[in-house]
């Protein structure tokens, strides 16, 4: 979807700066076929590529249990957007993007810069403008083959990008919660599985590969938890370490950053997180497995429940039934530990999806998607919210 027709290098994922093009690695880890750009040319030694992708889902959700506090997926608040039953015709778990890219070589440098536009397509009302503009990647590179890549500007995380673009969701809805899908996106498993990669104005550094192995590690401008915590000179640091070979691919990473109480209470605290999980793919099978662990591990995003020790499981696996057709069934939870808990007392999400997905042409995936998401806390108290998602997908 990001590659260009006009170069047998970007063609296969890698532009000239050596970043991997995220989305792109996405969908063909997803089984799909890429689409080329829908345009690209060249001029003055600058290669312009312009690139994107559209997609729409009608999803119903039905929601039914007690109340549990927190971030609970699966209630009536956030799942099915203070009812007991929804419809919503909106985006999946990406939204729509435009992407331009621009790449040259000057002086023995690989030089590129990324800058991606993002709108939703569902609103509450027929009077409301869908014209929040989310600004996902504004960046520039320079790198060498020997030496590697400096990224600076505003892109994905590493910490959980892999768990991100290897859901099988990321082509369709996963958990269809109505409270984001209206005026942003779907949620796949995130908050039921992995927290949000999000995205993030940095500094990073991107090694060549070694055998294999490769390093990614920067410095990210650090985020506040509105009214509660405050970030001050300490950046958020996020390293990296993968291994590739075959169809196989493992990783393991952190993240870490300091949140400062924003008054008198609660006392500040160190958000220290970890990550492992791997992904392997061989004669029409694929697997994916990955955990993320520690003490701010957000259900949404960084330290969104304060400080709560928390860990996400992830558990996948598909198999490409004919060239065209593939089925999968992923699982995921997210969940606190009870000697820290805040929020009401909420222990867990989770959300198990069962799909289908039909490459219609290079281009387009149509989708079916059935899934339940469940909330629970301490006190025993249960939610869940049945969902049903079909539509389709088109990278151009």
């Amino acid at each position: 979807m990001k590659n260009a027709t006009t170069s047998t290098i970007r063609k296969h994922g890698r532009a000239p700066g050596g970043r991997r093009c995220g989305l792109a690695l996405a969908i063909a880890l997803a089984g799909c076929p890429l689409a080329a750009s829908a345009t690209s040319f060249s001029a003055n030694g600058w290669t312009v590529d312009f690139s994107g992708f559209a997609n729409g889902f009608y999803t119903v959700t039905s929601c039914s249990g007690d109340t549990v506090g927190g971030t609970a997926l699966a209630g009536k608040t956030l799942g099915c957007g203070g009812q007991k039953d929804r419809t919503t015709i909106g985006n999946g778990l990406l939204p729509n993007e435009l992407i331009t890219r621009i790449t040259t070589t000057q002086d023995g440098y690989d030089l590129g810069a990324e800058v991606g536009l993002a709108v939703p397509i569902a609103t509450s009302n027929a009077l409301s403008a869908n014209s929040g503009v989310d600004v996902r990647q504004a960046y520039f590179t320079v790198g060498t083959t020997g030496f590697g890549t400096v990224k600076l500007g505003r892109d994905y995380g590493i910490f959980g990008l892999n768990a991100t673009l290897t859901d099988m969701t990321l082509l369709g809805a996963g958990a269809p919660v109505q409270a984001t899908q209206r005026g942003r996106v779907a949620l796949g498993h995130i908050g039921a599985g992995y927290t949000y990669v999000g995205s993030y104005s940095q500094i990073t550094y991107t090694s060549p590969s070694m055998s294999g192995f490769t390093f990614t590690g920067g410095v990210f401008s650090p985020v506040d938890n509105t009214g509660i915590y405050d970030s001050r000179t300490d950046p958020q640091v996020q390293v990296q370490l993968s291994y590739a070979s075959g169809g196989f691919k493992g990783w393991v990473g952190a993240k870490q950053q300091k949140f400062y109480a924003a008054g008198a209470t609660p006392d500040s605290f160190n958000m220290t997180l970890g990550e492992i999980g791997a992904s392997y793919t061989a004669n029409g099978f694929g697997l994916l497995a990955n955990i993320q662990a520690g003490r701010g591990l957000g259900i949404l995003t960084d330290g969104d429940q304060g400080n709560v020790t928390g860990v996400n499981y992830l558990l996948q696996g598909s198999y490409q039934l004919t060239p065209k057709l593939k089925l999968g069934l992923s699982g995921g939870i997210s969940r606190n530990r009870k000697d820290l808990v805040s929020a009401g007392d909420f222990k867990s999400n989770s959300n198990v999806t069962a799909g289908v997905y039909y490459a219609l042409t290079k281009s387009v995936t149509l989708d079916v998607e059935l899934s339940q998401t469940r909330s629970k806390d301490f006190l025993g108290n249960n939610e869940r919210m049945n969902g049903f998602s079909a539509g389709g997908i088109i990278f151009f």
